[in-house]
């Protein structure tokens, strides 16, 4: 049964996604304006805060955070130092990275603090449809809807990237036995004896290769080229005007992309996890083999058949591609009905935002990787997700809201 519109709940603000993002903007937003209390609800498929996000580190038994302490969904930048004083044990060197746990308690401790327990509603939105000056109706799984004034996208992610070879394989092959990163969960694996192939340079690599080898298996990592060791995966610098004065001053979109590209410079690690994989391959534990990449792989009498760009042959049990994912407006399902009505510029996948990250012509902001073109190379991170706040805020401030709606129709 269809669901009549006489009958839709109406709200004020609909936030799309519960991760790190959408709780940074739920506590700056309530910081400036408490009056928003009970004008907003959070959608998200596991109805709570950030289980995408435990989940996924988890999966990878990633020990640490790659941001510093003063990088959290808090708007007070001192509170997670002060949560951690009696574990000091749980921020690691060189500059204070919160232990995983310690992250997610402190991230309870922030939701019990102000009071978020019951904001995020269990569903999934599977469409977002504008409706000119009355907002949007959002569909939900279960033949829901709800009619929003305002939108927020803060879904992360993007879509797994995979290279090319992988669409080329001609024999069938177990669905366990190739797995993109975003779908292996190493406690659930039983690696031991196996021969794990893992490609890309990122920390992800390094995180699954250390796990795996942690699991017993044998581990061979291939990279593209060299392995980038950074402390973080942008420079300190995007985080202030340092080097954001003159991206913000760059015209053209193409240009920022560019930078944006410049600035990450494909995967990198953390000196810690490159030190730890160089040792285990002194070790003979692990192989490691720079600027190589595959170019056919074929699966055969139960193992993998690898030919790589030198000519080299390979053989292994499983290849796990940790290639990371590919962010595209277009692509998004959830974007479909928005980018027909409000066309706007689309550069390498990103949309042209406006400077409050707000689609022009609507009342829908996006955060996260997808408004890169205005926050800069750390849109996706922590920081961004701060940056993103600061950027939103005071166009949720303007008293462009009414306290009352007109019904619709």
């Amino acid at each position: 049964m269809v669901t009549t519109v006489s009958r839709l709940r109406e709200i004020q603000m609909a936030i799309v996604g519960a991760g790190p993002h959408a709780l940074t903007l739920v506590t700056h937003m309530l910081q400036k304006r408490q009056e928003m209390r009970g004008k907003f609800v959070v959608f998200d498929p596991s109805g709570g805060w950030l289980s995408q996000w435990s989940a996924a580190f988890g999966a990878q038994e990633i020990p640490h955070l790659r941001s510093p302490a003063v990088h959290h969904p808090d708007p007070d930048p001192y509170a997670l130092r002060r949560f951690a004083e009696n574990r000091p044990q749980e921020l690691f060197p060189p500059y204070d990275l919160p232990g995983t746990k310690l992250f997610e308690d402190f991230c309870r401790e922030t939701i019990a603090r102000w009071q978020l327990e019951n904001t995020v509603e269990q569903a999934k939105v599977t469409r977002v449809e504008p409706l000119g000056k009355r907002g949007f109706r959002l569909e939900l799984d279960g033949e829901r809807r709800v009619m929003a004034r305002r939108v927020v996208m803060a879904m992360g992610g993007g879509r797994p990237s995979l290279p090319d070879w992988v669409e080329k394989i001609q024999t069938p092959y177990p669905s366990d036995r190739l797995c993109h990163s975003l779908a292996i969960d190493l406690r659930q694996m039983a690696l031991r004896g196996d021969r794990v192939l893992i490609i890309g340079g990122g920390l992800t690599s390094g995180h699954l290769a250390i796990g795996a080898l942690e699991g017993g298996a044998t581990v061979t990592l291939m990279v593209k080229r060299q392995l980038q060791e950074k402390l973080f995966d942008a420079d300190p610098g995007w985080l202030g005007p340092k080097y954001l004065k003159g991206f913000a001053a760059e015209a053209d979109w193409q240009r920022r992309w560019e930078l944006i590209q410049q600035a990450r410079n494909g995967g990198s690690m953390t000196p810690a996890v490159v030190t730890r994989l160089r040792r285990e391959s002194r070790n003979g534990r692990l192989g490691i083999y720079e600027e190589c990449q595959v170019v056919e792989a074929a699966w055969n009498q139960g193992e993998w058949q690898i030919i790589c760009n030198n000519g080299a042959e390979y053989t292994c049990d499983r290849i796990w591609v940790a290639t990371g994912t590919k962010l595209d407006v277009m692509a998004e399902p959830l974007f479909a009905d928005i980018l027909e009505a409000y066309p706007i510029p689309i550069i390498q996948g990103l949309p042209v935002l406006d400077e409050h990250l707000r689609w022009p012509g609507c009342e829908l902001f996006i955060m996260g990787g997808l408004a890169a073109l205005q926050v800069g190379p750390v849109a996706r991170n922590l920081s961004g997700a701060r940056m993103a706040c600061d950027r939103i805020q005071p166009a949720l401030t303007k008293a462009t809201v009414p306290k009352s709606f007109s019904r619709w129709h």
